[in-house]
């Protein structure tokens, strides 16, 4: 869903601004509000001098010595303390730009990945906003210093273009949102391999789109991303939230290639559960040689009963 387009202006006042706008046309001074609303003077003068948030407490007392409603000064208070937070967080986002520039980003905005933008501090918005992300230090976090090893568990720190391959992964998972799949079962994936490997005879990438929609029946999601110029992966697989998702990177010059890393993958889901990622085509320190030959022999299995078939 696109971002829903709001006007923010480009400056908010500090709503005690408006205060002492009022308490000028009403004729009274700080002593005597802060009497009428029986708030120490100290109190309204740091309000007054944009020092002080008016609270929800503080909103009903002014709205009764004011006549303005106690809503309107706890409005003016949140679009005040949102323009404040929002201008510390551009200094977040400006310390970014450094990062997003070791992203391929014309090829990402070229592939409709990121929205077009104007400014280094737009795009690396929009790059933020991609991942999930509210800092550079959140993506590190998450990719090279695996501190959710829940969701990521491996580190991608030493591997080749980690940016672009981060990237390429992200992109994956926001297509895996956009699926529904049923509840996962291991004996129906199975059962379904049988029907994917009779399809797998298939020359055009329509065949993964009558893939994808088997394995979601056996609760397993399959995507199929374009790949960006620096990442040399074939394919990855990883659970999300107790669900399966492979993940293919399929052109038209890489066929039969792409079958065989999708039984790869599958071998993975059925022999290796869901405690890692695998990384196909690629070096990772914390790669599996053992599991890997065994997903090769998987595939391998179910690519031989297709030929004989």
């Amino acid at each position: 869903m696109g971002k829903i387009n709001q006007f923010k202006p480009d400056v908010i006042h500090h709503p005690g601004i408006s205060l002492e706008e009022k308490l000028q046309e009403i004729g009274m001074g700080p002593k005597e509000f802060s009497v009428r609303t029986g708030k120490p003077e100290k109190t309204i003068t740091a309000v007054l001098k944009g020092k002080s948030s008016i609270t929800a407490e503080m909103a009903i007392l002014f709205e009764q010595v004011t006549q303005i409603p106690a809503h309107f000064w706890m409005n003016y208070q949140r679009g005040y303390d949102e323009f404040i937070a929002r201008e510390k967080h551009k200094s977040v986002v400006l310390s970014s730009a450094a990062w997003a520039n070791r992203f391929p980003l014309k090829e990402m905005i070229a592939k409709k990945w990121l929205p077009a933008a104007n400014s280094k501090e737009e795009i690396t918005n929009n790059l933020l906003s991609f991942f999930g992300f509210a800092s550079y230090k959140a993506w590190e976090d998450y990719y090279f210093n695996q501190l959710l090893k829940i969701s990521f568990r491996i580190s991608l720190s030493h591997v080749h273009e980690p940016y672009a391959l981060s990237a390429w992964l992200r992109k994956g998972e926001l297509q895996a949102a956009n699926l529904r799949a049923q509840r996962y079962s291991a004996r129906a994936f199975r059962e379904k391999l049988a029907e994917i490997q009779m399809l797998s005879k298939g020359e055009t990438v329509s065949v993964f789109s009558k893939i994808g929609r088997i394995c979601l029946e056996a609760g397993v999601k399959t995507v199929v991303t374009p790949l960006l110029s620096d990442v040399h992966v074939s394919g990855a697989v990883r659970w999300i939230n107790d669900v399966p998702l492979i993940q293919l990177a399929f052109s038209e010059n890489n066929h039969h290639s792409a079958i065989f890393t999708f039984f790869h993958e599958a071998g993975h889901i059925l022999l290796h559960g869901k405690k890692e990622i695998f990384l196909e085509s690629i070096d990772y320190s914390a790669k599996d040689i053992q599991k890997e030959k065994e997903a090769d022999n998987f595939a391998a299995g179910w690519i031989k009963l297709a030929r004989n078939s």
